[in-house]
């Protein structure tokens, strides 16, 4: 371990210079997991969270927004160090356990990844992240502005937040109109629109078809590079065992193997999946599921489901003239069990439990070109599209 500020979260063992749990510490970065991926808390919710257990950071002082998703994004609580571009696994005990990492990084993502961008945006807000302006292409971000009787909510381009009207004039949208209309579109999309279901999952196994020689391709490569990188391994191991290579020159230069072995096997099973994910149209049955269980969110779930709700089944909301959205949905895959040749297990397909937001979609189908029009349908670009009309007044 080289010398500068140890990470949250660890000490360095004075005997071998590596990390270390600090147990105290370590309990506050699992509650910061906790706070973001189940209770869905933004970072400025959980800073004031964290702050309010008086839990500190490293240097004493309070937790900020800034600093959260540092935390959430570092993947040195999965035991792992990067040094000149070189990661290593399994350095020092892991503090946060893989499935729940990756959670935290598809929330990341789902809701941006630029932090100027999540911290503008509090946590009631139910659609950031979704929504880019259309005069400048920056995020629209939640803001208030206070009247005599009442705050008003409102999605704003983060260059207007920022600077002024001088630098971009893109007219405010109204929150809670906007928030009404998509969340009345969910329970509807999925219940009403199979012909368009069906038509996008047609588009995406014409792409699928298409683009199959190539991972095939590639899934090979992966495959031959995977076999030298080993081979490469076992002749450095043998050269060392038989006295022929230096133990320093064999730590270095296995690190980096190590490492190039561990990309390329993350890159041929990533492959694997994608050759063998054959989109499929999901049942109408699975679909009134999903919509049943949007109008038991809608009708009475939580703030922080809603929000949950709109971050799985949505990828992103586009504003395509005054007072006019496309909201572009995501359709729920059946599990690789489900694929063709393969035994159905239906209690996988669609579940939900006591601890899950929505019900649970092993495989999405993403932006896949249909945007339905006065008198039928067509494709266009890279999305499945309904677009409802909405008043931003």
């Amino acid at each position: 371990m080289e010398s500068g500020r140890r990470p949250y979260g660890y000490q360095v063992s004075p005997a071998t210079s590596t990390l270390i749990p600090d147990q105290d510490e370590a309990a506050v970065v699992r509650l910061t997991f906790g706070l973001y991926t189940t209770d869905r808390l933004g970072d400025r919710g959980i800073a004031s969270a964290l702050n309010d257990r008086g839990h500190r950071t490293t240097t004493g002082g309070p937790w900020s927004a800034h600093q959260v998703p540092r935390v959430l994004s570092s993947r040195i609580y999965l035991g792992e160090l990067t040094f000149r571009g070189i990661t290593t696994t399994s350095c020092h005990p892991a503090i946060i356990d893989d499935t729940a990492f990756g959670e935290a990084q598809r929330i990341l993502a789902a809701r941006g990844e630029d932090h100027a961008k999540r911290a503008a945006n509090g946590s009631d807000y139910l659609l950031t992240a979704l929504m880019r302006c259309p005069d400048c292409g920056k995020a629209m971000i939640g803001t208030r502005a206070h009247g005599r009787s009442r705050v008003y909510r409102y999605y704003t381009c983060f260059t207007r937040a920022r600077y002024d009207t001088g630098r971009c004039n893109a007219s405010r949208l109204d929150a809670d109109a906007l928030e009404h209309a998509v969340i009345s579109t969910l329970a509807g999309f999925y219940r009403d629109q199979h012909d368009l279901i069906a038509e996008a999952i047609t588009a995406a196994q014409a792409s699928y078809a298409a683009a199959q020689d190539g991972r095939r391709a590639e899934l090979a490569a992966a495959e031959h590079d995977l076999a030298k990188t080993g081979a490469a391994i076992d002749r450095y191991l043998t050269a060392f065992e038989n006295g022929t290579l230096d133990p320093e020159d064999l730590t270095v230069r296995l690190a980096q193997l190590k490492a190039r072995s561990a990309q390329l096997r993350a890159r041929r099973d990533e492959l694997a999946e994608q050759v063998a994910a054959v989109p499929t149209a999901p049942p109408a049955a699975i679909l009134w599921q999903v919509a049943d269980h949007i109008g038991d969110i809608v009708a009475s779930g939580s703030h922080s489901q809603r929000k949950a709700l709109i971050e799985v089944l949505i990828t992103q909301i586009k504003i395509t003239g005054p007072g006019r959205i496309v909201p572009v949905f995501r359709i729920p895959q059946p599990p690789a069990a489900d694929q063709p040749g393969a035994s159905a297990d239906p209690a996988t397909t669609s579940r939900a439990t006591a601890g899950d937001p929505v019900r649970a979609m092993t495989k999405l189908v993403g932006r896949l070109g249909l945007e339905p029009r006065t008198h039928g349908l067509k494709v266009r670009c890279s999305a499945i599209e309904l677009t409802p009309r909405v008043s931003t007044a």
